[in-house]
């Protein structure tokens, strides 16, 4: 906070960037990511682990983001074709990208294959064999690893957790051992080794260790069998502070990964996404109004379209006001809401915000880089927010907020409607 300018990110103070392209306005910090991807793979070097490093791209997939990444040395951990094809426009290798996900379409695969990608994370018996077909009729070997459900339990949000029995992702662990013997003889598939993902925002060393202590011991039995394990694919799920959360430093990772499966003579992988995004990024906004009352309101530009998560997750969001006098100021209890018709449309409940805030007054809302604009709709016929870049004092808009023309004008009316007007 800058006694003249008010709030600044990397050195760039927020009220400029208002007000030459508006708000809504996600706001990205391209050194802050540098220098997380950089602190992450410290860790691993500190603890003489070789991990290689997959960005899960979901969580942020502009291309800014992807070639900042790219230039720290990072790969890409993906989901779709859609974001195959996003990461390889973005300079990112074949050989960088791991394709996790829990329904690849025969048109995903293809794809992976004929790219020549890292790996494919199998879920289901269903879908290595499935694999096994597409991999033949391309002419190709598929590298795979069985992703495994090793039922347990992360200890975070229900819609977050992803390791669990009744999760829908992976391979119940008991059956993946014996489904590892089977894929073992498939000529068109390359069994590398086990992938495992135990959920999102993790906060304790004990889930990490308990599942990857079981992967461990899964690796153990493969071997007894006479199969090869070259690879373990350790997931993400690495937890930030949002609100005042003892967030663990990569260091516990590093270590929890170094005692359980530091000596199995594998090559790691790692995919870490909100760790690297969350803290990268703000959604800049603007009050429309303010409504006093019992609870009274403070009616943002920003919605639920442009920020889901506490909508859909109930997450914490820090508000700071952007105005330098803000810090001076007595606060007062506000409900924090946005404009969309919808009772959820609220990103903070009684939170303690100067008392005289109004109408035209910036304020950021903060850790949104991840799972933020990447899942914006645009619900109300909103159009998408404007992105910018923010690199050590320098900045760019690295996507034009969306018109409400550019909205309409992918929609065709079919010619009878026309013809029946009366």
């Amino acid at each position: 906070m800058d006694a003249r300018d008010g709030l600044l990110f990397e050195g760039v103070p927020l009220h400029t960037i208002a007000a030459s392209v508006g708000t809504p306005c996600w706001i990205t910090g391209a050194n802050t990511f540098r220098q997380r991807a950089k602190t992450l793979k410290q860790a691993f070097e500190a603890h003489k682990l070789n991990m290689h490093l997959h960005f899960a791209m979901k969580s942020q997939d502009h291309q800014a983001v992807l070639t900042v990444l790219h230039h720290c040395g990072y790969g890409v951990d993906i989901v779709s074709g859609g974001e195959m094809i996003r990461a390889l426009r973005a300079g990112i290798q074949p050989e960088g990208v791991v394709f996790s996900g829990v329904g690849k379409s025969d048109e995903e695969l293809r794809l992976a294959i004929e790219k020549n990608i890292r790996q494919i994370n199998v879920e289901s018996a269903e879908e290595l064999f499935r694999l096994n077909n597409i991999a033949a009729t391309c002419g190709k070997i598929a590298r795979v690893a069985l992703r495994v459900n090793p039922d347990v339990d992360a200890k975070t949000h229900d819609k977050i957790s992803t390791g669990r029995a009744g999760d829908k992702f992976g391979i119940e662990h008991n059956q993946a051992i014996q489904l590892y013997a089977q894929g073992a003889s498939l000529k068109n598939i390359h069994l590398v080794g086990l992938a495992v993902h135990l959920g999102s925002q993790m906060l304790t060393a004990e889930p990490f260790r308990k599942g990857y202590s079981r992967l461990a011991d899964m690796v153990r039995e493969i071997r007894s069998m006479g199969h090869s394990v070259e690879s373990i694919d350790c997931g993400g799920g690495l937890g930030i502070c949002y609100k005042n959360e003892i967030a663990p430093s990569p260091d516990m990772l590093a270590g929890v990964i170094a005692e359980t499966l530091g000596d199995l003579d594998v090559e790691l992988s790692l995919e870490p996404g909100r760790w690297l995004s969350a803290p990268s990024g703000i959604l800049l906004s603007r009050v429309i109004e303010t409504k006093a009352g019992s609870p009274s309101f403070i009616i943002l530009d920003a919605a639920m379209n442009d920020l889901t998560r506490p909508a859909m997750y109930d997450s914490w969001h820090g508000i700071v006001p952007v105005a330098p006098t803000a810090l001076s100021t007595p606060t007062a209890p506000w409900h924090v809401v946005g404009p969309v018709c919808e009772s959820s449309d609220i990103f903070a409940r009684a939170r303690f915000l100067p008392e005289n805030l109004k109408r035209g007054d910036l304020v950021a809302l903060l850790d949104t880089g991840a799972y933020g604009s990447v899942m914006s709709s645009t619900y109300n016929s909103r159009p998408l927010a404007t992105q910018v870049l923010i690199d050590n004092g320098k900045w760019a808009v690295i996507r034009q907020r969306q018109t409400i023309e550019e909205l309409i004008a992918s929609e065709t009316v079919p010619e009878w409607l026309h013809s029946h007007h009366a």
